[in-house]
């Protein structure tokens, strides 16, 4: 595994250059934030990494994934998870059918996927709650269903989208900690954006600042 590469990207909107160029190497259980004021082009960064990047822009430049080029890819295909500010849970699901919704369709047969998500519940603190309504649950507890999720579909690297940007101060600190532990404790590329500096704080790796200038890290 040799993690997530971004190899000279370039985004622009209606002529205006946006993000880059930019070049990095992301190694695996390694988190690297990028930083920048709102409108710097953080988001539109990870849309492209992710597959999701608007027709509007324009963009160049190769993405890699333990060595193999994503960029033609749809996002399905891209082994990629993200994590944004709305965890995006199914209301119409319950917390366990959310996790289940992650597996791949070869996981086979239910006693089985109901033993992983089982398995994954206990692993975020959350054992007995396969059957309850997403809707009531807390900030911090739809925050790690929606970060579970994304590791049962067994992504190869992780892109977080300031996630942490609607939980409040004290929630804020336990669930960052909970997901970097896990994308390290998985050996999972991840790539941080943000405008807060505690977040990068606590990701404790590189910082790359984007807004106003090349980027500089």
């Amino acid at each position: 595994m040799t993690g997530l590469v971004l190899d000279d990207v370039a985004i622009g909107l209606d002529g205006r250059p946006l993000v880059g160029p930019l070049s990095m190497e992301v190694a695996p259980g390694e988190v690297v934030t990028v930083m920048g004021p709102s409108g710097s082009g953080k988001s539109t960064l990870l849309a492209y990494v992710g597959g999701f990047l608007p027709k509007a822009f324009v963009a160049r430049g190769r993405v890699l994934v333990d060595g193999v080029e994503i960029g033609a890819l749809p996002p399905e295909k891209r082994a990629v998870g993200i994590l944004f500010q709305d965890d995006l849970l199914f209301p119409h699901l319950t917390v366990g059918g959310n996790l289940a919704f992650g597996l791949r369709g070869s996981v086979r047969p239910a006693a089985r996927r109901r033993a992983i998500v089982e398995e994954a519940l206990a692993q975020a603190n959350l054992a007995g709650f396969a059957d309850r309504d997403p809707a009531t649950l807390s900030g911090g507890q739809r925050a790690r269903v929606a970060l579970m999720r994304t590791l049962l579909a067994e992504p190869r690297a992780l892109l977080l989208d300031e996630p942490f940007g609607k939980l409040d101060a004290a929630l804020r600190q336990d669930v960052r900690a909970f997901v970097f532990a896990r994308a390290r404790d998985r050996g999972l590329p991840t790539l941080l954006v943000t405008h807060d500096a505690e977040d990068a704080r606590a990701a404790g790796g590189r910082v790359i600042e984007v807004g106003g200038g090349p980027p500089r890290s």
